[in-house]
């Protein structure tokens, strides 16, 4: 099916006044919701031909589309653990691929500053709600991350039982299992009885496996609105992170078959209700202008799984590749009353902006080493404002520095491509044979015209600057 192009547009506006001037006294509030695998395309505001996303497409209009926006990394441990610290992957030691049930003594050091810790200078109320991947020991779970409670499956919906997990006293068994048979399982994998079977964890113990994950979105909805309604007295950060659109792809009854892209598009169409459940509750407890909430992805499409894996249009490739396809995700903001309504920010900026920019609005002084900036500007429409960043740096899960963005340039100066099959020249990208590309990404977002030969001194220029940046990211 031909898939329209959707055509961007800079919508910088004037300046509101100062977030301080319009909340008051009270910090503001806090939502992050972190899908898993969704693509550029794969939300209607940003030009889905077939997918409904009515929440938030209003959530859009009534806010700010980022168009320019980026991950850190194109698979998802890398990229959350970046989302949470404001810090490069390699900075974190975490750049190398993903977690598994069997990576044993591995995760994001608690000595990391997160968003949760951060905000919990303020006393702020924290919440980890959904997919965690960041290292499912105790001394790595949220708990142990600034974050007051967890509910959730702690790694990707596809993996299995992980040996070191604790069951909880009155753990709910499904399919007929028995706590034997359960712990039999442990640690094991590949086979087709334990494909898909990942626990449902409440804080560090497992309350239900293996998880129904056909109700996993409506219950992740369900905890964050429980959670808001419980602190509505005070501030509060929420990270929500639904299990899908990854793969496996699972949807509730209301919503499995309803959509026109398949059962992928069903998983999206569940999280857009989700997403209007937490702003009808917002809405209902009067702190809809004293709260931001932030939607965006972990990463680009599986494309990989054709119909089921997404689509990143008009970006090139997807998940598992520094083309813009795997690292730029669709970003929406809202806050009524300080984001202008409507409005399109197409200046560069990076979920490792958020934790420097939640900070400045929670008036927390930030001391430590961070790659992200304070995007506030670019949030509340500031005319004239610009991205703070020099550069953005794209690493490949295997901690290679593959390429870097300046302005509408970037430059792919090592291979771009690992693993989940992304559609692409096995020969051309190999290490052999690969040759650096440059791109004028204003005014070819698909990187499709290779302007390495023609710009030989830009290439330099950006290759220098990569190197120099690379270089201070040693963790």
């Amino acid at each position: 099916m031909q898939r329209r192009r959707f055509l961007m547009t800079a919508a910088m506006v004037a300046a509101v006044p100062a977030i301080g001037e319009i909340t008051g006294k009270r910090p503001p509030n806090f939502i992050v919701i972190f899908t898993d695998d969704q693509g550029y395309q794969d939300v209607g505001c940003f030009g889905s031909p077939d997918i409904a996303t009515p929440h938030l497409d209003r959530m859009a209009a009534e806010g700010m589309r980022f168009t320019d926006f980026y991950v850190a990394a194109p698979v998802c441990t890398p990229s959350r653990a970046a989302l949470l610290t404001g810090k490069y992957p390699k900075r974190l030691g975490m750049a190398r691929g993903v977690l598994f049930p069997h990576s044993g003594d591995r995760g994001l050091a608690p000595s990391e500053i997160t968003i949760a810790d951060q905000l919990k200078q303020k006393n702020y109320a924290t919440a980890c709600i959904g997919k965690w991947h960041l290292g499912h020991l105790d001394k790595y779970f949220p708990m142990a991350q600034g974050f007051d409670s967890y509910y959730g499956v702690p790694y990707s919906n596809d993996m299995w039982l992980a040996p070191e997990l604790k069951a909880a006293k009155d753990i709910k068994l499904l399919e007929d299992l028995t706590i034997e048979q359960m712990n039999a399982m442990r640690g094991l994998k590949g086979n087709k009885e334990n494909r898909w079977k990942v626990p449902l964890m409440r804080d560090n113990e497992i309350v239900e496996f293996p998880a129904d994950q056909t109700t996993l979105t409506r219950r992740y909805a369900e905890e964050a609105v429980r959670f808001i309604e419980q602190n509505k007295d005070h501030p509060f950060f929420v990270y929500m992170t639904p299990a899908m659109p990854h793969i496996p792809l699972f949807a509730s009854e209301a919503f499995k078959g309803k959509s026109k892209a398949g059962l992928y598009g069903d998983t999206i169409e569940e999280i857009d209700w989700a997403v209007g459940q937490i702003f009808q509750c917002l809405e209902k407890t009067g702190l809809a202008e004293n709260t931001l909430v932030v939607f965006t992805s972990d990463n680009g499409p599986w494309l990989s799984h054709g119909e089921n894996g997404g689509h990143a249009l008009p970006l090139h490739n997807g998940k598992g590749s520094t083309f813009d396809g795997g690292m730029r995700v669709p970003c929406i903001m809202k806050m009524p009353g300080t984001i202008p309504a409507g409005s399109t920010c197409s200046e560069l900026a990076s979920t490792i902006d958020l934790l420097p920019t939640f900070g400045k609005m929670a008036g927390i002084p930030l001391k430590h080493t961070l790659d992200g900036r304070d995007i506030g500007n670019l949030v509340k429409g500031k005319s004239g404002a610009k991205t703070p960043h020099d550069f953005f740096l794209y690493y490949l899960h295997n901690d290679t520095l593959s390429a870097i963005r300046m302005g509408d340039w970037k430059l792919i100066l090592s291979v771009p491509v690992q693993g989940y099959s992304q559609k692409v020249e096995p020969k051309k990208y190999s290490k052999e044979t690969f040759e650096p590309e440059l791109y004028n990404l204003r005014d070819d977002i698909g990187e499709t015209k290779n302007l390495y030969k023609a710009h030989p001194e830009i290439a330099a220029k950006l290759l220098a600057r990569a190197r120099a940046g690379a270089a201070k990211l040693e963790p």
